[in-house]
Order: structure tokens, then sequence, then C-alpha cells
């Protein structure tokens, strides 16, 4: 290799030569035995190759896939409007809500809308759903109440949802844990959380107070799927809350 050759080597090697120019003719050794130009380039290839690899990390890094928080290549906002059961159209898509969305949350891209019928509407008040087509019981989906002016009591609120939602009852009563906790938004909005966890399904629950209604927000999906989905899950039930005028 090339770094086996010292300069002392090269010296020790010069000083030899002086030493026989005084008793023999000068003679000029041949430029080829001091050039060393294959050497030099064999420890390179290493190195080449080691920047290769390293360029070739690099480009798969920045070419991974999206994070979740990244929400326009993962996701898509739906706009809700709450309409009363009267006046629910309940069909087409959700481009001209925009302007009229009481709440936004965001959808898994390739889930697909299930539409609600005004009598669901006006009987346990679901705004909108939304499922995985693989597996139709991993959803989210939307219930809201008129006339309600601020939140009552954490446990009292649970219970008044589970009296409209036979499964959630279900749920609860077999629950291998149930939390409940407090949170508010960058305006001061309060939200109240719960966790659901059962044998057989695991549910994310978040609901609010805005303009005189009621929002509950749900994320429903077997154990199986909330095993694999988990982080996915909890972005979409993150993401819901309530925009305009309070």
């Amino acid at each position: 290799m090339a770094t086996a050759i010292s300069p002392l080597a090269v010296f020790s090697a010069a000083a030899a030569s002086s030493t026989t120019t005084a008793q023999k003719p000068p003679q000029t050794p041949p430029l080829s035995r001091l050039h060393l130009p294959t050497l030099q380039s064999k420890p390179l290839l290493p190195a080449l190759a080691a920047h290769a690899s390293a360029i070739a990390v690099a480009a798969i890094l920045s070419t991974a896939s999206p994070s979740l928080a990244d929400t326009g290549a993962a996701f898509n906002v739906y706009y809700g409007t709450a309409a009363s059961a009267a006046n629910y159209g309940g069909y087409g898509g959700n481009a001209s809500k925009k302007d009229t969305a009481e709440y936004v949350y965001d959808v898994p891209d390739g889930w697909k809308e299930r539409l609600v019928s005004k009598v669901e509407k006006g009987t346990n008040g679901t705004d909108s759903e939304f499922y995985n087509p693989k597996k139709r019981s991993e959803k989210e989906y939307l219930t809201f109440l008129a006339g309600i002016r601020q939140l009552a009591p954490k446990d009292v609120i649970l219970n008044n949802l589970a009296l409209s939602d036979v499964n959630l009852q279900d749920q609860i009563a077999s629950a291998d844990s149930v939390s409940s906790e407090e949170k508010k938004d960058e305006n001061g909005q309060v939200y109240y959380v719960y966790e659901i966890d059962g044998s057989g399904a695991h549910s994310l629950i978040s609901v609010t107070c805005a303009k005189n209604k009621l929002y509950a927000h749900f994320v429903n999906a077997p154990t199986p799927e909330w095993n694999r989905d988990r982080e996915l899950l909890r972005h979409v039930h993150e993401s819901f809350k309530t925009i305009g005028s309070y």
C-alpha cells in the first residue's frame, strides 16, 4: 500500500545512491521506479465505495414516505357543517362545506365516506363517518347535539353518549380500562378526551361544546387494527377541532 512507503525510506534510498556515486559514474535511476501511481489508486477504492454508499443511503432517506404529521400527503381534511336533519343534503363531496364548516378532522387517504341518512342524523345525531374499506369497523365519525351550552362533568358526558350508542355501552361495560382527561386548545376551548381499551376493540373520543352544540368525535378500531395503526388513529383523533366563532 502507498501508506507503507515512508519518506524515511525514500530519503535512505537517496542517501545510498549518493554514496554509490562516489565509486561509480553517475547513473540516473529509471523514472518508472520512482513513480507510484498504481499504489496510490488502490486504497481510494474502499473510500469511494463508502462515499457512494453514503450518497445512496441519503437518497433513500430523502425519498422515504412522509410522516403522519405531513397531513397534505397522508390525509384529507373533512369539513363538517353539523346541519340539522331538516336542512341536511347528505350527498356529494364536502368542498362546498368549507365556508360554513363548524368542525374539521383528518381522514386517512383511501378511507371511504359512509353517507348518513336523515333518519340516522335525526335519531342519534350522526353528522359524518369515514371507514377503512379493508376493515369497515376501523372508522371515525362525529355526532352532535344542539342546545348544549357547556360541558357537564366528564363521567356524565360519557354516560350520556352511551345512551344513544349501544355499541359504546357494551364496550364500556366490558372494557379493561377507561381513562378521561380535560384539555384546552390554543384558544382556551375545553375538550374532554376519553380512551376505552377493551379485549376486542379500542376507542378514542373527543368531546367539546361550541355554538350551543355538543360535538363528539369517535375513532374506533378492533384490537388487531389498533395495534397496527395506533399512530395513524391517534393522529386522526387529535386532528378534530371546532372552527369559526364560538
